[in-house]
């Protein structure tokens, strides 16, 4: 993914808004592992932006390092939205970012099901002194690497609306 030109210059344009404004994020990732922190960390000066990613690929991780439940895990499976709204606020919990985006999906080629398809990606974006918000993506059976590429770009978008002020979405 680092050597996408377009998603570079979105993850270029992300670390100067986010350095402008002063704030910090966090990526709280399983589908994508790690790629997010990957591209963003592939911007020189972004350690002022970003604070820490978490690659939770498995159910522990998610609830170790994040502090989801692990029955809400259990109720609704890891790909859902209760989840990646838990892995988004664990991520500003268990940090000092002010904005954190969660990622959570099915990447193929197998793993999928008739209620939970391959390509269906659920994302949590959580800043502090906000409301977290969900987006549900189901990108189609594209192939693991466009998926993730898909996922990656969304995530990328939601960061980016979190540089508004809280309050005015």
């Amino acid at each position: 993914m680092i050597d996408d030109p377009a998603l570079l210059a979105r993850a270029e344009a992300l670390v100067a808004a986010y350095a402008a404004a002063g704030l910090r994020a966090a990526c709280a990732e399983s589908c994508t592992g790690g790629l997010v922190a990957g591209l963003l960390t592939a911007v020189p000066g972004s350690s002022v932006v970003v604070e820490r990613g978490f690659v939770t690929y498995s159910n522990d991780a998610k609830s170790e390092m994040l502090g989801v439940p692990a029955d809400l895990i259990a109720t609704y499976g890891a790909v859902s939205k209760s989840v990646a709204r838990a892995m988004a606020e664990g991520a500003l919990a268990h940090s000092h970012a002010d904005v954190a985006v969660s990622i959570t999906g099915i990447a193929g080629p197998g793993g999928g099901s008739e209620a939970k398809p391959v390509g269906l990606v659920h994302f949590g974006l959580a800043r502090r002194g906000a409301a977290t918000r969900h987006i549900e993506r189901r990108f189609g059976d594209l192939g693991r690497t466009e998926i993730r590429r898909l996922a990656v770009a969304e995530a990328l978008e939601l960061f980016g609306r979190a540089v508004e002020p809280v309050g005015t979405d």
